[in-house]
C-alpha cells in the first residue's frame, strides 16, 4: 500500500488567533462562531486592529482547546502588565483614600460532560450543572482586577482567598497598601475564618455575617432599633455581644425587615471600615460622626451599594459581551474565554475613560451601550496598502457621531489618522 502524508499550512500563530477571539468579543460576538461574521466579513473592523485577516471560527475553537495550564499561568502574566499599564486602580492613592474591592461569584452554566462542570447554585435554574465564575472588582473605577473560573459546586468561602491573592499580586497589595485597601463581599464569604482570613492579612471589611442562626442569636442583644428611611419596615441596631472570634475589633450591625408572613427576616453585618469612608460613600453629613442612627444606616445602605459592584458588572458582560454563551468543554479553554471577556470589559472602561473629556454623555452608558451604540456606529474605513488606517468617516447621521468626534480625533492625534463625518 501506497504510503502518503497530509501536510497542512499555519496561516495564523496561536497568539493571532486568541486576538482575533478579544477583538470578536469587542465587537460584540455572542459566540465563537459569531467571530465569521462580525470579523472575519469586515476588512474594515480586522484593519482597524492591525489585522490582514481573520482565522476561521473553528481554528480558534481549536486553538481553545488547545490551551493548557501553562498557557493560562502566561496569559496570567500578560494580563498583570496590561492592568498596570493603563488601569486607574493600578495607580490608586492609597495615601488620599481607600481602595473599595468587590468579589463575588456567579453561575456560568454549561453542559455535563465539560470539565469541573458540577451541580451549584445558578439562580433560577435547579439541578443545572456548570462551573463559577469568580470576580474581584475595583469598584470605583469599574475595573477587573481578577477574573478565575471554579468548578460548580465552588462557594465564595472556597474561592476567597484564591482570589484575594491574585489581587493582591495584580495590584501590588503590599501591607500598607491592604491597610488602606476595603474589601466587600456578602454572606458567602462571612464566616468566621473567611473574616479572620482578610483581617489577618490586614483588610478592611464590610460583609453579612454567613450564619442565620448566628445573626438571630445575635440580633436579641440589641438593646435599640432605629426605622431606616430609606425602607419601610426595616430596622438596624448594634450588637452589644463582644466579637470575640475575630482577630481584631469589629462593629456589628443587626438589620431586620418584617417579611410577608408578619416574621422578621435578620441579618448581621460586620464591618472594620472608617466610618469617615462610609459617610463619603453614603453622602451622610460628617457632623452627624457619633450619632448612632447615622452610623448605623451609612454601613447599611454602603453594604447596600454592593449590588452596584459586582452584580452589575456581571450583569452588563453578560448583556453586552456575550458572558455566559461561550462555552468550552476544556477548562483551560474557558478560562481562557473568561480572561478574554474581562480584558474586553476593562478596554471598554478605559475607552470610556479616555472619550469623556470629549463626550461626557458617556458618563452614564454601561458595558451593552458601549458595544452596541459606541463601538457599533457605522460608518466607512480606509487603508492603505500597508493595511495601516489612514481615514475614519463616521456616519453623520448618527447623533452620536458628532459627540464621539472631538474625542476620537484627540485619541489618534499624531497617528497620521484623520476622523471626520461622512454620508450614510
Amino acid at each position: 500500500m501506497k504510503e502518503f502524508t497530509v501536510s497542512s499550512t499555519v496561516r495564523y500563530t496561536p497568539i493571532e488567533k486568541l486576538y482575533d477571539c478579544f477583538i470578536g468579543i469587542l465587537a460584540g460576538a455572542q459566540g465563537i462562531a459569531d467571530i465569521n461574521r462580525v470579523l472575519r466579513a469586515d476588512p474594515a473592523l480586522q484593519a482597524a486592529f492591525g489585522r490582514t485577516a481573520c482565522a476561521e471560527q473553528s481554528t480558534l475553537q481549536d486553538t481553545l482547546d488547545a490551551c493548557t495550564p501553562q498557557t493560562i499561568a502566561q496569559l496570567e502574566v500578560a494580563w498583570e502588565e496590561l492592568f498596570r499599564l493603563h488601569s486607574r486602580a493600578g495607580c490608586h492613592p492609597f495615601a488620599r483614600e481607600y481602595l473599595l474591592l468587590d468579589i463575588d461569584l456567579t453561575g456560568n452554566p454549561c453542559g455535563k460532560k465539560a470539565a469541573c462542570a458540577t451541580k451549584g447554585y445558578f439562580a433560577g435554574q435547579k439541578n443545572r450543572r456548570g462551573r463559577q465564575v469568580g470576580r474581584v472588582l475595583a469598584t470605583a473605577y469599574r475595573e477587573i482586577v481578577v477574573d478565575r473560573l471554579f468548578p460548580g459546586h465552588t462557594v465564595l468561602i472556597g474561592a476567597l482567598e484564591a482570589m484575594v491573592r491574585a489581587a493582591e499580586e495584580t495590584l501590588k497589595l503590599t501591607l500598607p497598601r491592604r491597610s488602606r485597601t476595603i474589601v466587600r463581599i456578602d454572606a458567602g464569604g462571612g464566616s468566621v475564618e473567611a473574616v479572620n482570613g482578610l483581617l489577618s492579612r490586614g483588610y478592611e471589611v464590610l460583609c453579612k455575617d454567613f450564619s442565620t442562626r448566628r445573626a438571630r442569636n445575635l440580633a436579641k442583644t440589641v438593646t435599640v432599633w432605629y426605622p431606616d428611611p430609606k425602607e419601610a419596615g426595616r430596622e438596624v441596631g448594634w450588637v452589644e455581644e463582644p466579637a470575640t472570634a475575630y482577630v481584631r475589633p469589629v462593629r456589628r450591625v443587626a438589620v431586620r425587615h418584617r417579611k410577608r408572613n408578619g416574621q422578621f427576616g435578620i441579618e448581621v453585618l460586620i464591618t472594620t471600615a472608617p466610618m469617615a469612608e462610609l459617610f463619603g460613600w453614603t453622602g451622610t453629613p460628617s457632623n452627624q460622626m457619633g450619632e448612632p442612627q447615622a452610623e448605623l444606616l451609612a454601613i447599611t445602605h454602603s453594604y447596600d451599594q454592593r449590588g452596584g459592584g459586582c452584580e452589575t458588572s456581571f450583569r452588563e458582560d453578560k448583556q453586552g459581551l456575550g458572558m455566559g454563551k461561550r462555552n468550552k468543554k476544556r477548562f483551560e479553554g474557558q478560562q481562557m474565554l473568561v480572561a478574554l471577556g474581562a480584558l474586553a470589559h476593562n478596554v471598554l472602561v478605559w475607552a470610556k475613560e479616555w472619550l469623556l473629556p470629549t463626550a461626557p454623555r458617556l458618563k452614564k452608558y454601561g458595558v451593552e451601550r458601549l458595544v452596541r451604540d459606541v463601538m457599533g456606529i457605522l460608518g466607512r474605513v480606509e487603508w492603505e496598502p500597508q493595511q495601516r488606517v489612514s481615514r475614519i468617516l463616521l456616519t453623520e447621521a448618527n447623533p452620536l457621531a458628532h459627540h464621539l468626534l472631538p474625542g476620537l480625533q484627540q485619541m489618534v492625534a499624531g497617528m497620521g489618522v484623520v476622523v471626520g463625518l461622512g454620508p450614510p
